[in-house]
């Protein structure tokens, strides 16, 4: 899904209270790694809850190009038989990741110490993101990667013929760079040993000791140590995907912001490498009830009641959270701008590539609803108006990217003045129901 469409202006507009059940789709990134590590499996393995964003659905035909046999049976529903570790064959065609970083990397990271090449391409904005974070420590198994300026997409990687294991202490905290690397040590002999500062999302760890692998993790003066041992047998497992905490922000975030909210968002993960908006939003005053906590599929998941919380504070978000909420920094600025004094928000350059450059992104879109932001390379400032008080009136740019487009329709849906987006399309490859499950509630968005 490289090209991209007409673009698909909505707006959102000051919403009466949201009531009602937010049934927000499966975790993005356990969709994709189950698609990826059924593939590497010997046998079947079924998903269920599986998201079927256009982003998982990449991921799924790049399985299909590598030789598994994925199979949708119903909503949510999936098969995967694998070929096991080593096994994926050289694809006929180009690999079309479309908007995500996440897949592309993973499968980069998959292929990496196989004897195949693949040609690796996306749509305009994943095309514009960095690659040579991954293909950097690839490198060091054997694998070689041609791409664009910058390391950029379209690329075309070599598979290391015979990769030897690698220890690797990640520069960035990056959950896809880490599991590019385990993902890669995979089919490499000996251990592969990974090192992270600052811990990031654990779920491939979490997938490669439920698929067999020999995987230890080690909490030492220098971080996590991550050892994996090479080669190993994967078994197929039966995959319940918990309810994705990154899509179920929005839904939250904006029963928060609108007068009269009450709204419960059932069975969302509680993964503590994932939960820092909660954690943030708690802080700041945000009236959030964690109810029926549980484990599903491996993952700890709550039920979430949320209400409208006019006296929320601006905090300072504490630097190392960031990891645990990258994706969510955007909501959570404009959660600020309807906050009482100035939330701050460091250590956040990450988000400077990802989709877009979601700093700049956001920063631009709440300015012109009226809003003071400050920034810099690393920080985001935003100066809350209080509860009700931001203008609104913009139509705002989302460059691509879903996470933009989605903020700034929470953001409408409380302000004074209608707020628009250049183009909605983006939201279809994260979050499909977006406008349906906001509309049930009680949002009012529009097209056009």
């Amino acid at each position: 899904m490289s090209g991209h469409g007409e673009a698909q202006p909505m707006t959102a507009t000051k919403s009466g209270p949201l009531r009602g059940v937010a049934e927000v789709p499966g975790d993005k990134s356990i969709s994709h790694r189950s698609l990826i590590f059924g593939a590497m499996a010997v046998g079947e393995t079924r998903v269920t809850g599986l998201l079927e964003g256009q982003d998982v659905l990449d991921t799924a035909s790049a399985m299909r190009a590598f030789g598994a046999d994925v199979i949708r049976h119903g909503q949510g529903e999936w098969s995967v038989h694998g070929v096991g570790v080593g096994g994926f064959r050289e694809p006929a065609d180009v690999i079309d990741c479309g908007n995500s970083g996440t897949g592309v990397r993973l499968i980069m990271g998959t292929m990496a110490t196989s004897a195949i090449t693949a040609t690796f391409t996306g749509d305009a904005s994943l095309r514009k993101r960095p690659m040579g974070r991954v293909t950097d420590p690839l490198s060091l198994f054997g694998t070689r990667a041609y791409g664009r300026a910058g390391g950029r997409l379209p690329m075309t990687v070599v598979g290391a013929a015979n990769p030897v294991p690698v220890r690797y202490a990640l520069p960035v905290a990056s959950a896809q760079v880490k599991s590019a690397v385990l993902l890669a040590g995979l089919n490499a002999p000996g251990q592969t040993v990974v090192i992270e500062k600052e811990p990031t999302r654990d779920h491939s760890e979490r997938m490669l000791l439920g698929f067999g692998a020999e995987l230890t993790v080690e909490k030492t003066a220098e971080g996590n140590v991550i050892t994996l041992t090479g080669r190993p047998e994967l078994r197929p497992q039966t995959v319940a995907v918990p309810r994705d905490p990154s899509s179920a922000a929005f839904p939250v975030c904006a029963a928060l912001l609108v007068e009269g909210s009450d709204i419960m968002v059932p069975g969302v993960s509680q993964n503590l490498t994932r939960n820092g908006l909660y954690l943030t939003l708690v802080e700041m005053g945000a009236d959030i009830e964690f109810m029926n906590p549980r484990e599903e599929g491996g993952e700890p998941v709550a039920d979430l009641r949320v209400r409208f919380s006019p006296d929320m504070k601006g905090i300072e978000v504490p630097d190392e959270r960031a990891p645990s909420m990258i994706d969510e920094y955007p909501v959570l600025s404009v959660v600020a701008a309807f906050a009482t004094g100035k939330t701050v928000m460091r250590g956040v350059k990450e988000l400077r590539v990802k989709e877009s450059d979601r700093i700049d992104a956001m920063a631009r879109g709440l300015e012109a609803c009226g809003v003071r932001v400050e920034e810099d390379e690393d920080t985001l400032i935003v100066h809350g108006l209080g509860a009700g008080g931001v203008q609104g009136g913009a139509t705002c740019a989302t460059h691509l990217d879903h996470r933009i487009a989605m903020s700034f329709m929470v953001c409408g849906m409380a302000s004074k003045k209608p707020v628009s987006v250049d183009d909605a399309s983006p939201i279809l490859t994260s979050f499909p129901v977006f406008e349906g499950l906001m509309q049930a509630l009680g949002a009012d968005l529009s097209r056009g």
